[in-house]
């Protein structure tokens, strides 16, 4: 138990220097407000961090919020290359398809 309440404590600890870090940066000056020291903040994880960038893509795609160009691009990179993640990662993609004479008489109108 005392384990616990030590753990509990160094949060609690890296809670407050956090934010006093913050309410520092906004009293020099660098930033308006706490917010957006927390929006460069998570600006900067995603950009040092570009797995991140890829689960959130994953994650956006899976629930069709994003199409898989989209996707692609959030994740930095091409859709081809995105395709293969999702690929090595187990998912598959559904795609419904037409009818063979359907997709034949739309030939024939362009020919």
């Amino acid at each position: 138990m005392h384990i616990i309440i030590r753990r509990h404590n160094k949060m609690e600890a890296l809670s407050v220097d956090i934010e006093r870090k913050v309410r520092a940066l906004v009293d020099a000056g660098y930033y308006s407000n706490k917010s957006e020291v927390i929006k460069n903040a998570v600006i900067s994880l995603f950009r040092e961090n570009t797995e991140l960038n890829v689960t959130v893509a994953i994650e956006l795609y899976k629930k069709g919020e994003v199409s898989l160009s989209k996707a692609a691009e959030i994740a930095g990179m091409t859709t081809i290359e995105f395709k293969e993640i999702l690929g090595k990662r187990g998912f598959t993609r559904e795609i419904e398809a037409r009818p063979a004479e359907e997709m034949d008489e739309k030939l024939r109108k362009y020919i």
